[in-house]
């Protein structure tokens, strides 16, 4: 087995029968993979032990300033910093081991935390090391989540892929969730610095993770079309992985129109001896060239742009749920019930990861978001709000698995980490748009309308948040059915079949009876032949 292969099963585990209560609850089986176990295992310790500081870097902000202002210029800073790491850690992972990307990664935020806590167990106040400490967080954290993106499909068969990235949805927000609520009970007892340190600590589950993995070095270019080994698939676990990363294999290449050797080659062109800005124009190249890519994170990013509404979630629960000024239990479950129901659907997730028409679910789920979104908006009361944002959280659960599982299978892996950042890119920029257009729309609107806004929305009047949000929700559906209809690559495309499993072996059946040879010439129509001269024969007719 050569450095660059993970050890995998020789095909996914079985799959439970159409009648087992398994086969609608989660879909654990890439967990059958040691590589994989290991990474998700540890990412469980992380997204609750290591996701304090989501809480404790604001607040500490806030505590040596006073100043939302100065929270609100952290969060750019971080913002600014993930979208850069992103961009240049796909074009690294692409033509560098990602397990020594990976290593570096997780060390480097593990160290950002461990400063956090030193800082303020010395007591410092200075804002701008607390701001130079953030732009590093995102500095790694970007390279983080556009790394591990693209190393996933090197572990996991392409079949499991959903299966994977759903396992990694219920683990993320089930994580956003405790971690920040276990964060408020624990500030009042060890503070804000020990919080950081709890994070450091957790990390190192990761990087001991990483560290177990074999090297992931760039994989060597496919034969060149037209050679027998072109038409040949890879065997073994090296083969499980190409089936997630080759452009040509199955019918990846026809659904996307940039898969052939021209376009690879292009990209492949941007390797090593290019510069970092050289590879990342590559990767756009590519990225803009293939027809279903550009589907996937149009819809992506116009569910994430315009169906968000979370900035809104205080102004509603005020105006229309009877929630106080300063946030209160409305506010509260608002913010709660969207993770929730992305909780509940991975808790379900063996529902849906076995589908195969990856496209027509991505879009099927974005337009399902953007009708909750509007029923959101129409909700005059907060129990039906709550239930619209759980069932939009389920809905993303599925969109986000197979948005994830095609950007990761389709593409070709000389190109993947680039595509990666990408992803990146659409997962963090998106909500943030949608905050500032959602609240720049409902600020407008509040202007327009002057003092009368909130009797007007707590008389049930579909003004304000709940007008800016009902129209977000519209134009989602809208925008997707839009993309959807101008390319249909995304509708049509099927994921690949998976390899049956392996059959047992056959039972040794008895000796054949020797054949005597005649002494005699054999009458017409009568021939003795030997079981190797019918198989030729058989095999010129």
């Amino acid at each position: 087995m050569s450095a660059t292969t993970v050890r995998q099963p020789r095909s996914a585990p079985r799959s439970p029968g159409p009648t087992s209560v398994r086969a609608f609850t989660v879909d654990w089986r890439p967990l059958a993979i040691p590589a994989f176990r290991r990474m998700w295992t540890a990412s469980v310790i992380c997204a609750v032990g290591g996701s304090f500081s989501v809480v404790a870097v604001p607040t500490q902000l806030f505590t040596v300033t006073g100043s939302s202002g100065a929270v609100g210029a952290a969060a750019g800073v971080s913002f600014a910093a993930l979208i850069a790491a992103a961009v240049w850690s796909g074009a690294r992972a692409d033509v560098m081991d990602r397990r020594t990307m990976l290593l570096a990664a997780d060390l480097g935020l593990a160290l950002t935390y461990a400063a956090l806590w030193l800082q303020a167990v010395l007591g410092g106040r200075s804002v701008p090391v607390l701001l130079v400490a953030v732009a590093f967080q995102g500095l790694t954290y970007g390279t983080v989540l556009t790394t591990t993106g693209s190393t996933v499909p090197r572990l996991v068969p392409a079949e499991l892929l959903p299966a994977a990235n759903s396992l990694s949805s219920l683990v993320r927000y089930g994580g956003s969730v405790l971690g920040p609520m276990l964060a408020g009970v624990l500030v009042p007892v060890v503070g804000l610095g020990t919080l950081c340190l709890f994070d450091a600590v957790a990390l190192l589950a990761v990087v001991w993770a990483v560290a177990m993995l074999p090297p992931l070095p760039p994989l060597p270019p496919p034969p060149a079309a037209g050679t027998q080994d072109a038409a040949a698939t890879p065997s073994g676990a090296e083969g499980m992985t190409n089936a997630a990363g080759t452009a040509g294999a199955g019918g990846m290449a026809g659904a996307g129109g940039m898969a052939g050797a021209g376009g690879m080659a292009g990209v492949r062109g941007g390797g090593r001896g290019s510069s970092a800005a050289g590879r990342m124009l590559a990767g756009f190249r590519y990225l803009a060239a293939d027809r279903l890519l550009v589907a996937v994170l149009a819809v992506d990013l116009a569910a994430m742009v315009f169906g968000m509404p979370s900035a809104l979630f205080p102004e509603l629960a005020r105006d229309v749920f009877g929630g106080t000024a300063g946030g209160g239990p409305e506010t509260g479950l608002l913010y709660a019930a969207y993770p929730a129901g992305v909780v509940v659907a991975g808790l379900l997730s063996g529902t849906f990861t076995r589908a195969r028409r990856h496209g027509a679910l991505v879009a099927g789920a974005a337009v399902a978001w953007g009708i909750a979104v509007v029923l959101v908006g129409l909700a005059a009361e907060l129990w039906i709000a709550l239930a619209a944002l759980a069932l939009g959280g389920a809905v993303n659960c599925v969109l986000s698995a197979f948005r994830t599982t095609i950007t990761q299978a389709h593409t070709d892996d000389a190109v993947r980490g680039r595509v990666q950042g990408a992803l990146t890119v659409v997962l963090v920029g998106g909500p943030q748009i949608a905050n500032l257009l959602h609240a720049s729309a409902s600020a407008h609107l509040h202007d327009l309308t002057g003092a009368h806004l909130h009797d007007a929305a707590a008389g049930g009047v579909l003004y304000g948040p709940r007008l800016v949000i009902c129209a977000g929700g519209l134009l989602t559906v809208v925008t997707v059915a839009a993309i959807t209809w101008a390319i249909p690559d995304l509708r049509r495309y099927i994921a690949p079949a998976p390899a049956p499993a392996p059959g047992p072996e056959p039972e040794p059946g008895p000796e054949p009876e020797p054949v005597v040879a005649r002494t005699s010439p054999a009458p017409s129509g009568d021939r003795v032949s030997s079981a190797p001269a019918s198989r030729a024969r058989a095999g010129l007719r």
